[in-house]
């Protein structure tokens, strides 16, 4: 059994660092070094999941199911029907999809319709949304199902506050030299 004894220096977080990476240790003491850098090299991510499906999960659904998991403003544009354009705009996307080489991000499709609510079969590709402007590369990932793709783009420059300018104030007004 590993004991400590505090001493005024030592703080309680380091000791418990200190003890994490010797029950670690331990752990590891029947392994050889290859397993173990194995094991380290392998990392583990957080499975993404919307309103409790997982992604394979969100790719199986029809349309009608994905309608009742999103918001209500989202439901309602499903329930009136996807349009031409936004049916053309997935159909560039699936191309794109397919026809990138495996492990590597798609081409870029560009598009104006900023209304485009982002649907999971979109996750993994790469949208140009226009702003007005330019056309501002976006990668879908899972966090913007439901979300529209203008939400992406901003439309505007953010304002830099600088010193003020003529006519900000009484007193940067123009007082002449005697």
């Amino acid at each position: 059994k590993v004991r400590f004894f505090l001493s005024p220096c030592t703080r309680p977080s380091t000791l418990k660092s200190t003890r994490l990476i010797e029950l670690r240790d331990r752990k590891m003491e029947g392994m050889d070094a290859d397993k173990y850098a194995e094991l380290k090299k392998k990392r583990t991510f957080k499975k993404f999941t919307y309103r409790g499906i997982e992604l394979e999960g969100l790719l199986d659904l029809g349309s009608e199911e994905l309608a009742q998991l999103v918001s209500c403003r989202a439901r309602r544009r499903f329930s009136r029907g996807l349009k031409r354009k936004p049916m053309a705009f997935i159909k560039k996307l699936r191309k794109a999809k397919k026809e990138a080489p495996f492990g590597e991000k798609p081409a870029v499709v560009k598009t104006h319709l900023r209304n485009m609510i982002v649907m999971p079969e979109m996750i993994g590709s790469m949208v140009g949304v226009y702003n007005g402007k330019i056309f501002n590369a976006v990668e879908i990932k899972g966090e913007m199902v439901g979300h529209y793709l203008g939400e992406f783009s901003i439309t505007y420059r953010p304002v830099k506050h600088g010193r003020p300018g003529i006519g900000a104030t009484h007193s940067s007004r123009f007082i002449p030299l005697k």
